[in-house]
Order: structure tokens, then sequence, then C-alpha cells
């Protein structure tokens, strides 16, 4: 999931169906729901617990969202917890930012050892038709992200510089502690996994659906009569239908809550909307002193902005993957801020916390 433009283009994330570990390889790319997270190379796996009853957090979204003019892949992984008690409060909540090089990337996925020294000395063009199979670049090829296939077929056996055997001491040693720390897996609740499908929520204007198509023409026919359709229905239907609508939005929430529906309408369906530096949507009214509650990032000091928010339709996805007892989630919309500067250390093997808001669903019903 690419961040949009400076122009706050929102995309709106839709469940793409069941991501079966048996038949589909997610990978740090991969934008899903549940499942086990997949951390990028060299960021070590972490195992966050619940502030308030202390169990282990679910896993329950993953956004790979690099940030546009910038060298570094990007991760967000968002963690609660499922007990029943627990889910609307935001201690329960964890966002985990990483990122990482892609000279890190190629780095820890080459093998340590260096090419033999009796082996035939690889060409630029050998090295292309080979780097298909390993899906890497070993010498910093062409992948988007800058930097060149080295045309020097004798540096290809030259022994791995030290930089680069460092960093490869580092991921065996991440891998070690991960085997030696954190939580057992089978500790952690695991829901079922999904894909989440991109799209622009611009596109979903470009279809006028049957009852605006509808409205549209009984505001011309009004303006164009000089007269209302309540006035010419005898049954009380048209105007009064629409007055029902009012009374029934009324009793639902007020005018943030009828904000709120009315922009997920034309796709109720909607479980993420993406839209970093833009407003988020909230459920109901936030608290007054909402820009004070949302600290200053813990690592630079700088400040943080709206990247992301979960939303209502999520909550049917969560479920455990042992068909166990279903999760306990329940929320309005979980928003989240992250650094504005992105700030990140290169060679960084901790994933950073950001902050996150809880609402609570003024009617759950409606969602379900």
């Amino acid at each position: 999931m690419a961040a949009p433009p400076a122009q706050e283009l929102t995309l709106i994330g839709l469940c793409d169906g069941e991501l079966d570990s048996k038949k589909h390889q997610s990978s740090y790319h991969t934008n899903k729901v549940g499942g086990q997270p997949d951390w990028l190379p060299l960021i070590s796996r972490q195992y966050p617990r619940c502030g308030r009853c202390g169990a282990p957090l679910a896993h329950v979204v993953q956004v790979y969202c690099p940030l546009d003019a910038s060298p570094y892949h990007r991760n967000l992984h968002l963690f609660a917890c499922p007990g029943a008690e627990c889910s609307a409060g935001p201690e329960c909540w964890r966002v985990l930012r990483s990122q990482c090089l892609e000279a890190e990337v190629a780095a820890a996925q080459t093998p340590s050892r260096s090419v033999p020294a009796q082996a035939p000395p690889l060409s630029a063009t050998d090295w292309c038709d080979t780097a298909d199979d390993w899906g890497m670049d070993e010498g910093g090829g062409d992948d988007g992200w800058g930097g060149g296939v080295k045309e020097d077929s004798q540096v290809q056996e030259e022994a791995p510089a030290p930089e680069a055997e460092a960093v490869s001491d580092i991921d065996v040693s991440s891998q070690l502690q991960d085997l030696t720390l954190g939580e057992s897996q089978e500790d952690v609740p695991v829901l079922r996994s999904f894909f989440i499908s991109v799209m622009d929520e611009s596109d979903l204007g470009e279809e006028e659906d049957d009852l605006q198509h509808a409205q549209r023409l009984l505001k011309e026919y009004e303006k164009r009569e000089g007269v209302k359709v309540g006035e010419l229905d005898d049954c009380g239907e048209g105007g009064s239908a629409e007055e029902k609508y009012e009374k029934t939005r009324a009793r639902h929430g007020d005018a943030i809550f009828s904000r709120f529906m009315k922009k997920i309408s034309p796709c109720p369906q909607q479980i993420l909307r993406y839209c970093r530096g833009g407003k988020p949507l909230f459920v109901s009214e936030p608290p007054p002193n909402m820009a004070q509650m949302v600290s200053a990032c813990g690592s630079c000091g700088g400040s943080r902005t709206f990247e992301l928010q979960l939303m209502p339709a999520l909550v049917s996805l969560l479920q455990r993957k042992d068909g166990g007892a279903e999760a306990e989630l329940e929320f309005g919309t979980v928003v989240v801020y992250t650094c504005r500067n992105s700030c990140w250390t290169a060679g960084s093997r901790s994933a950073l916390e950001e902050f996150c808001f809880v609402q609570a669903d003024p009617d759950q019903q409606l969602f379900k």
C-alpha cells in the first residue's frame, strides 16, 4: 500500500479473500488482516502484551506503506488484546512501525559465505540470469530504488566487504535471539488471515447508485415544477420518507456519526482507510484536547500525523484461527498517528511504537 501523494488522496482497504498459508506465502509486502506478522529483515520478532491484563496481543493488521521518495521499505503492524474487557481501551492496542533499506534487505538475504576462489567469474549478464532464481540482486541491481549491477566481473570474486559481513552476523544473531527470547508461539493468539486489496476512494464516485440517481431526478422534477413531491403524494411518501430517514439518523447519533455514515455509504464494507497527513473520520465527537493527546514521537521527539484507521466492518473478520472462542474485539474506529518525519536509524532491529486512539462504536448493530 504505497502512500498517497500530498493532496490527501484517500485509499480504502477491502477484504480480498482468505489468506491460506498452505496455498499462499505472505511477506512484508503483503497487506493483510490477522495471521502472523511478517517482519522486515533485521527486525526482531516482537510479541507485545496487553497493558491492562498482561496477555499476549493478537496481530490484527499488517500494512506495507513505503513513503514517496524514501529509500526505506516500511511496515505498520497493529496488535490488540482479544479479551472481552480490553479491546476498547487504548492500552490494549499497540502500533509498531518498522523500516529497512533495500540494501539491508539484499544483505540479509545474501548467503554469508563468499564465492569460492576456483569458481569461474560471473559476468553481469550471467548474474542477471540467475538473479530471478534468488529473487534479489546481490550486486545492488536496478530494482526501483536506484543502483545498478557492477560490470567489473572481478568484483564478484572478492570477499564480502566488512560491512556486509557485519550485517550478516547481525542477521544471524537476531535469528538466534528470536529463538531464545519472546513469547512461545503457542501462547500468542492468532486470528484468521485475509488479504487486503486497495483502491482509491475517489473511484467510488464514478458510479452513481440507484438511490442517488432517483434523488437527483426527484430534485430536478421539484425544481422544474416548483412543487414538493410530498404535496402531490396522498400516501405521504416522498417527503415524509425523508423525514423518517432523518429521524432515524438522529436516533443513532449526532452530526459526527451522521457524517461518518454518509462518508462510508458508497462502500460500507471498507475495513481500512489510509491518508497519511489527512484527517481521520471519527465515529463520535473526539475529545476537545485531541491534539494534545497525540503524543510526540518517542524516538525523535517530533510531532505525529494521522496515517490510517481501522473501520467497523473489520470487526466481523476478527476470528480466531484455531476455531476456539471468538475474538472479543469491538470498536468503532482505531485511529493511528505516526511520526511525521518517519524517523529511523539505518540498521535498527527494533520496531518503533506509534500512537493510536480507539473509539467505541455507538451502535455495533449497524455493522454486523
